[in-house]
Parts: structure tokens; sequence; C-alpha cells
């Protein structure tokens, strides 16, 4: 009966490192959507965001279809039985990213961003009331301290310093769009318990071909097939990216991996100081300190039983 202690100690272990593992899923996963975030500005004025999107959706379609020839499995296999829940998903990712994407169009995008991250502020209260999930204090603090280098790293950037009444329709909609992603992260949520990691990736991918090709088609610009092959590459990265926020998802609450979003302000530092020259500033680097403090603190985290023996499918 050695074996007990030994089964108890690694139980103790997977309890102890389960939110750790999750955020770092989440956190790969952020990177990655960060250089998705970027492509239209790597695009410049030579294709559209719609049409991005769609060139991505397709392309990581085709990636997961790769996948499963590779596994030597059918389609069939990854048939859900909540393919509805799976549209839904979709549509509420695709019409919360178009209304972001309307609202930085319609006014400075630091505000339209800032305004977008409080897809954090909802999904929390949603966790609570529809998940049952448990908000601590030290929940509350590691969401705090994300929120306030968040906050640091948008007013160092100069958000809401010169918002107008004319702001104030394109401002609803930012908020909306928020409101929307947070629901898809609830979703995301309850679907990655209910089916496998790979099954949500294809209905994802295909229902956002779906929803994207009418309004690619209107917007489409004429391109080469060689311009066009970056945007393609965005689709295994995508893919990736879908996969590491699949599998925190599955680890951990979402008052655990939510805040993780703000991350994505860090990276988008990074990104525009390694490639577009962009020098952060100190409030930039202040407030990415901030959320990795806030990042720690909610990491360390005791989680609970069954979100840290979350199995894959």
């Amino acid at each position: 009966m050695r074996w007990k202690p030994l089964k108890d100690k690694a139980l103790r272990k997977t309890l102890l490192n389960s939110n750790a593992e999750a955020m770092i899923w989440v956190v790969l996963g952020t990177a990655l959507f960060s250089l998705i975030f970027a492509s239209a500005k790597f695009g410049g004025e030579s294709v559209s965001v719609v049409q991005i999107q769609f060139l991505r959706y397709v392309s990581g379609f085709a990636t997961l279809l790769c996948v499963v020839a590779c596994k030597g499995e059918s389609l069939r296999a990854y048939r859900s039985d909540r393919p509805f829940s799976h549209a839904m998903r979709a549509a509420f990712g695709v019409s919360g990213g178009f209304a972001l994407i309307y609202s930085s169009a319609a006014m400075p995008i630091v505000d339209a961003t800032a305004l977008g991250l409080l897809y954090v502020v909802f999904i929390i209260p949603l966790a609570v009331l529809v998940l049952k999930e448990t908000v601590t204090k030290q929940h509350m603090v590691g969401i705090t301290l994300s929120f306030a280098g968040a906050g640091f790293i948008m007013v160092s950037r100069g958000a809401f310093t010169q918002f107008e009444p004319a702001y104030l329709i394109p401002a609803a909609i930012a908020v909306l769009g928020a409101a929307l992603l947070a629901i898809e992260g609830l979703m995301i949520r309850v679907l990655s318990h209910a089916d496998r990691p790979l099954t949500v990736l294809l209905y994802v991918n295909g229902f956002g071909i779906l929803f994207l090709a009418l309004p690619a088609a209107l917007a489409w610009k004429t391109m080469s097939l060689s311009a066009m092959v970056p945007f393609l590459l965005l689709g295994p990265i995508a893919v990736a990216a879908q996969y590491c926020v699949v599998r925190g998802y599955r680890l951990a609450s979402l008052a655990i991996v939510g805040p993780v979003d703000y991350a994505w302000l860090v990276f988008a530092a990074l990104i525009g100081f390694l490639f577009f020259n962009e020098i952060p500033t100190a409030g930039v680097l202040a407030g990415s300190v901030i959320i990795a403090i806030g990042g720690i603190v909610l990491a360390i985290i005791k989680p609970e039983p069954d979100a840290a023996h979350a199995e894959d499918r």
C-alpha cells in the first residue's frame, strides 16, 4: 500500500499547479492572437480586415483537416452533439470582433481598445452567475492588479484624452463588443469541457468561414497569390492560439484565466517595439509589471479538484 502516499502527493502537486498551467496555456494563446490582431497593421490598406479574417479561418480549417487526416480519423469522429452552441459561440466571437473593429475605425483606437478590455469586467460576473464559480479575496486582488496594470498602460498611451460626443455611439458599440466576447469566453469554457479540443476548433473555424464569407466578398480587394500567402499563414497560428486557449479554459475557472487577456497589451507593446519602432513608455512598462504580478497572484490560487482534473477527450 506504499503507492497511496505517492498518489496523494501527485494529487497535491496537480492541484497546486493546474492554475499556473492554465495561465501558461492562455498566455501563449494571447501572444499568438496578438500577432493576428496586428495583422491588419502589417497589411496596411492593401487588404481589408474582413478579408484577413476570412483567409485565416479558411487556412485554419484546412490546417485542422490536415491534422485529422494525419491522425487517420474521419470527420465524423469529431461530430458534436451541440452544433448550435458552437454556432452561437462563433457568432458571438465574430460579431464581437466586428464591433471592436468598427469602434476602432470610428474613434481613437486606444480608446476603443480600453473599452474592449471591459471583456474581463463582464466575464467575471458571468462566471459567478452562470457557472457558479467562487471568487475569493485573492481572486479579487489578482483581478484588480491586472485591471490596474491595464489602466496604467491605456492612460500612458493617451486613452480618452480626446474623447468627444461624436464617439458615444462607437464607444457604446465597443462596450457591446466586449460583452459579446465575454459571452463567447463563457461558451468556450463550457464547450471545452463538453467536446474534444479539436472538435471545438473544427466547429469555430467552420462556422467562422460561413459567417465571414459574404462580408469578405463584399469588402474583397484584389491581391496576388504571393500577397495572400502571409495572411493564409495566420490560419495555423490562429489554430495554435485557439488550442492554447481551449486547453487553458479546461484547466481553470474563468475568474483565473479571464484576466490573462490583459497580457494582450503587453504583447501588443512588444510587437510595436520590435516591428514598428514604437518605444514603450514608463507607464507601459509599469503596467506590464503590475499585470504580471496580478497573474502570479491568480496562478498561485489553489484550484478546485474538478478544474485540476479536466481530462482531454
